[in-house]
């Protein structure tokens, strides 16, 4: 069920939102003891709710598995998980800076930025973690954003093991899941919103990594109902761990 309640203080007006075992997918996630955060714009509402997703920051989460994509059907692309695996990492360790900072603290501190811009906006903001740690796993996210976002973005930063920075790229979907639920359906959606993102990035000056674009078998959209988009950002600065 979903146990939401105010918080008092400067996060008046702020709810905890837990995983709903009713909701579609929810009995795929792994870890579900944590919950998001959602935070109320206090003026010029849109009554428009975006998901912030630090990506990383779930202790265990290593060391736990869940289904690539719903219908069981094995991950086409490579990454933390292989190609052809059936099941992936619940929530991988992410990786460190070469200054030995952990690429889940930069993640978050990302996400506390972008939300306090979107709430400035008018914006109402999920925050998928709004801590150090949270015990909830990618499917466990994505399933929260899809039943109280309206649409889900989530921050990673990347290595290949090159001496300079590439810039930022989301990851599209792989062709050869879109006629696969629920992506079909989706995946446009999807796209738009990776596209504007790296549009208004780009106004930005913000380096842009080729097209801007990388097909990439997540978790996150293959479980997604709602626009998502992984933004990653890769960077010499950071080194697999």
């Amino acid at each position: 069920m979903v146990i939401s309640f105010p918080i008092c203080g400067y996060a008046k007006g702020k709810e905890k939102i837990y995983l709903d075992s009713s909701w579609k997918y929810a009995d795929h996630a792994r870890i579900i003891s944590g919950y998001a955060v959602m935070y109320k714009a206090k003026k010029n509402r849109k009554d428009i709710v975006i998901a912030v997703n630090a990506g990383h920051g779930t202790k265990g989460g290593s060391s736990v598995k869940t289904l690539c994509h719903p219908d069981g059907s094995a991950k086409v692309t490579g990454g933390t998980t292989a190609a052809g695996s059936v099941k992936a990492v619940a929530v991988s360790d992410g990786m460190a800076f070469r200054d030995g900072t952990a690429e889940r603290d930069v993640t978050l501190r990302m996400a506390r930025v972008l939300k306090k811009k979107l709430l400035a906006e008018g914006y109402d903001v999920l925050m998928v973690r709004d801590g150090k740690d949270v015990q909830l796993d990618n499917v466990a996210r994505t399933v929260i954003c899809n039943n109280v976002a309206d649409c889900h973005i989530a921050l990673h930063w990347d290595s290949d093991g090159l001496s300079y920075d590439k810039g930022c790229f989301y990851a599209s979907v792989p062709k050869q899941l879109k006629n696969r639920k629920p992506v079909a359906s989706y995946w446009k959606e999807h796209d738009a919103l990776g596209k504007a993102l790296i549009k208004g990035l780009r106004s930005k000056k913000v380096k842009i990594s080729g097209t801007g674009a990388a097909e990439i078998d997540l978790t996150q959209t293959s479980y997604s109902t709602i626009p998502s988009v992984c933004l990653l950002y890769t960077s010499d600065a950071a080194d697999e761990e």
